[in-house]
């Protein structure tokens, strides 16, 4: 099935050269199921990644192409993304740390590190939505 699929996503993509690479990856990511088979196409423009999906629509291997029990034959990098002061907000991370124990893990023990040396408890300022109170998060003690 996830070969069909492939299959189906690389001709629909063939036939219609004005969809944007970003469209397609930002509808697939929004409206589909994410179901236990999938695969993830890597590249960095319209046809590599319609290369990687006509791998995986015959089997090939492909670098950008990675799916379970299988790894990219490429040797990227690992990418950090640091995005800077002004992506802040209030509440953030709050729903992460309630879902996600490795983050809530990772996030007291960052909190735990840093609050003896700041004015109010990071939590407290990263979690709080109070709109009276969010001012904080804008400072740079708190943002960085």
């Amino acid at each position: 099935a996830l070969r069909g699929q492939a299959r189906a996503l690389a001709e629909r993509v063939n036939a219609d050269p004005g969809v944007s690479s970003a469209e397609v990856g930002w509808s697939l990511l929004r409206s589909r199921t994410l179901f236990d088979h999938r695969a993830v196409v890597i590249g960095q423009d319209r046809e590599e990644l319609v290369a990687g999906l006509e791998a995986l629509a015959t089997g090939e291997p492909h670098p950008g192409l990675v799916h379970p029990g299988r790894a990219a034959d490429s040797t990227g990098q690992t990418v950090f993304l640091f995005s800077g002061q002004g992506s802040q907000r209030p509440g953030m991370g709050a729903e992460l740390h309630n879902r996600y124990p490795v983050f809530a893990e990772a996030f007291d023990e960052v909190c735990s590190l840093l609050d003896p040396h700041l004015e109010h408890p990071l939590r407290q300022v990263v979690f709080d939505a109070d709109p009276e109170r969010t001012g904080l998060l804008d400072h740079t003690t708190y943002a960085q």
